[in-house]
């Protein structure tokens, strides 16, 4: 089978135990062709990873310096079993979040080790940050949501801001505590359907992670880029870098700016209807969030137990 698809990729949240067995990719993990990445994994996390995803604790998988590399390694393995079993050639590619480093790997931008090396200090880096909370908004507009974390955050001590833009009814919230309850409350008087406090203590994609970025440049500035060679779209533009800084910049930004994954959508509106969406990594997240946003296309998770199945009646 060979044919073009669209590949997204998963971020922090879609991860779950026994990821690589569920996902069917545990024998992969296991092959020589990836025994260099895991054990570099293994080693950058001081735990055995394979272990430590298959059989826990849940709550050290969930640490954000873990969850990272992890993900990324999970996600990376879904993508190269896609790749050599379908022969897909990718049209266009995006990353929601952390996604965005395993969309780079695929697209050639940069080394699955530089990679892994890359989000672990991301991760460290970001549990340094003042604590905070998540929540996502459903069924309300985003600009009125942005209104309303705007008027909280004049107050003295609120910071609260709109960290995913992940359909027109769907936002999340990022900020110090004390501010995102109360955008939570205010939304919900003001007619949103519900506010949904996360499990999370790091408020990705806000202000707080400001004082990280200057420290995160430097990393980034350690570790060989190239462009990507298929288009991929950047979280904080959702557009297609022009020069390696440029990249670069937008990774730094990130930690701070929101992932406007609306906007991404419409960008992989404009690609032919007939290529599928396929999320590569565990979960269904961005599968959801494709509909959600009205994409026409097909998608598919490379975690569905029928994914190839699916694929293989797709490509006739």
């Amino acid at each position: 089978m060979s044919c073009s698809a669209i590949f997204v990729f998963p971020g922090q949240g879609s991860q779950h135990l026994n990821m690589l067995s569920k996902g069917r990719i545990y024998d992969s993990a296991l092959s020589s062709d990836h025994s260099d990445v895991v054990n570099y994994c293994s080693d950058l996390i001081e735990n055995d990873v394979i272990k430590l995803i298959e059989e826990g604790p849940k709550e050290l998988l969930d640490q954000t310096s873990i969850t990272q590399p992890v993900l990324l390694l999970c996600s990376y393995l879904h993508y190269h079993e896609v790749k050599q079993k379908l022969n897909l050639n990718p049209r266009c590619m995006a990353g929601h979040s952390l996604g965005e480093y395993t969309a780079l790997v695929a697209a050639n931008s940069l080394s699955i080790i530089s990679a892994l090396k890359l989000v672990r200090k991301r991760g460290v880096l970001m549990e340094t940050s003042p604590s905070g909370s998540m929540a996502a908004i459903l069924g309300m507009n985003a600009d009125l949501i942005d209104e309303i974390c705007k008027t909280v955050s004049m107050k003295d001590n609120l910071d609260v801001q709109c960290a995913n833009l992940n359909s027109p009814l769907q936002t999340v919230i990022s900020g110090n505590n004390e501010a995102v309850e109360e955008v939570q409350t205010l939304c919900l008087e003001n007619g949103a359907k519900r506010a949904i406090k996360l499990k999370v203590s790091i408020a990705s994609h806000s202000s707080l992670m400001k004082p990280i970025t200057n420290e995160f440049s430097k990393h980034l500035n350690e570790i060989n880029f190239s462009l990507p060679e298929v288009p991929l779209y950047h979280n904080t533009t959702c557009s297609t870098a022009q020069s390696v800084d440029e990249l670069k910049d937008s990774l730094a930004q990130q930690l701070h700016l929101p992932v406007r994954w609306v906007d991404t959508c419409n960008k992989i509106m404009l690609y032919d209807h007939k290529y599928p969406i396929i999320e590569c990594g565990p979960g269904k997240v961005l599968t959801g969030l494709c509909k959600a946003n009205n994409l026409p296309h097909t998608y598919l998770s490379s975690s569905d137990v029928d994914f190839y199945e699916k694929m293989n009646k797709y490509g006739k």
